[in-house]
């Protein structure tokens, strides 16, 4: 717990590489100790990846994400607000990786459209995390437009 504050308190002040390393220190134990599909392990992956995806390490977080989303699906059930910030991320790092496929840029506003509607009912329309999520549609759909137009 403690930890996890530490991180918190690095990323406010833009430390983020710290703030990711004490994160990855963070989920690998509680993998080690409470094993993977723990609802704190779950929530300390979505952590560090978040932190990745701040440091732009997209290649480091997508396997992550992949891995842990069906875990987070099953513990969490899917309209809970830890799977749709997996699925949040892990949309953000296909759609932002500079060697993004247009697979990738499709499934992210795939993704997007599909979580939308889910965030503002769960979390209401004025949330961060739903205004975040429509904010990401939209600029997927302009990546993906721009590559269909190249």
């Amino acid at each position: 717990m403690t930890q996890s504050n530490l991180a918190i308190t690095y990323s406010r002040l833009g430390r983020i590489e710290e703030a990711a390393r004490i994160e990855d220190e963070v989920y690998s134990k509680h993998v080690r100790f409470f094993g993977e599909e723990n609802r704190n392990t779950l929530v300390a992956a979505s952590n560090y990846a978040s932190s990745l995806i701040r440091l732009q390490r997209f290649e480091e977080a997508k396997p992550l994400l992949r891995r842990t989303m069906p875990m987070t699906r099953r513990v969490f059930g899917e309209n809970h607000e830890f799977t749709l910030k997996i699925r949040w991320c892990l949309a953000v790092a296909l759609y932002k990786d500079p060697g993004a496929t247009l697979g990738d840029l499709r499934k992210a506003v795939a993704t997007f459209e599909e979580i939308e509607p889910t965030a503002r009912r769960v979390l209401g329309s004025a949330h961060p995390d739903a205004t975040a999520i429509g904010f990401h549609l939209e600029n997927s759909r302009a990546a993906l437009s721009d590559r269909e137009r190249a």
